[in-house]
């Protein structure tokens, strides 16, 4: 029986509760716009039936995830969730350096709210509800399809689906409990660190498992963890200074 350690046990947790609350307050924009617009029962409704397609997914993949080989396991998901990690860490660097702009939450609640109230207008009446409980189910859906793939990866094949899951379900749970209280987009989350964070943690557990999958003896064993990903965090940093710097001369040269 493999014994599962808390050096590998906290960053998975951590990473799928960390990617659900990124994820849950973009999609709790689109369910406030429809709460404001329609009321809160066509939201929960397609809230709920978002997250009961996402939890059969779960249920359905993660057992099928446990009866192939460790090795396997670790270096398919290894590799996945280090293209996945470089993905979330590489956009939180161009952000971080002013590259792309950040994620405005009050901006896209104004323009989601414009376009559903437009699409309202072209329907019947009776229509409405489920036009409004449908884009919550998109919105929901789409977003949580990250989550959900981020609880398999960190959680199948180790035992720690469920602690994965649980980690993501108190994410849901926060940022939706702090919404409705709030009653607005929560635009002062720091969603770019978050992602910076998290892009950390699954590049981290991508070189790890890949090389755990080829059979490699880390040096510490699971602590090496936790060097991976202050190697990230120490990359990710200077290449967003770095590349802030380089606009900066940019910028003053063409002036």
């Amino acid at each position: 029986m493999h014994f599962i350690s808390w050096s590998v046990a906290a960053p998975a947790v951590a990473s799928a509760f960390l990617a659900s609350v990124v994820e849950v307050v973009e999609a709790f924009t689109i369910i406030l716009v429809v709460a404001t617009l329609r009321g809160w029962r066509a939201a929960i409704l397609g809230t709920v039936a978002a997250l009961g397609v996402l939890a059969v997914l779960v249920l359905a993949l993660g057992p099928v995830f446990d009866q192939l080989p460790l090795h396997i396991l670790q270096l398919v998901i290894g590799v996945l969730l280090l293209l996945f990690g470089l993905g979330w860490l590489r956009k939180a660097v161009l952000r971080s350096a002013g590259v792309i702009p950040m994620h405005d939450e009050d901006a896209i609640f104004a323009t989601a709210r414009a376009q559903l109230s437009a699409e309202a207008l072209r329907q019947q009446q009776r229509s409405q509800d489920w036009l409004a409980g449908l884009a919550v189910f998109k919105a929901v859906l789409l977003e949580g399809l990250e989550v959900a793939f981020i609880i398999l990866a960190v959680g199948a094949g180790r035992g720690l689906l469920f602690p994965a899951a649980l980690g993501a379900l108190g994410a849901c749970a926060a940022v939706l409990i702090v919404g409705a209280i709030a009653h607005k987009p929560l635009s002062r989350v720091p969603e770019n660190k978050l992602k910076f964070a998290v892009g950390v943690m699954l590049s981290s557990f991508g070189v790890f498992w890949t090389g755990e999958g080829l059979g490699v003896a880390w040096p510490g064993a699971d602590l090496a963890l936790l060097v991976f990903a202050a190697v990230f965090l120490a990359t990710g940093l200077a290449t967003a200074r770095f590349v802030r710097n380089a606009m900066a001369r940019s910028k003053q040269c063409v002036s």
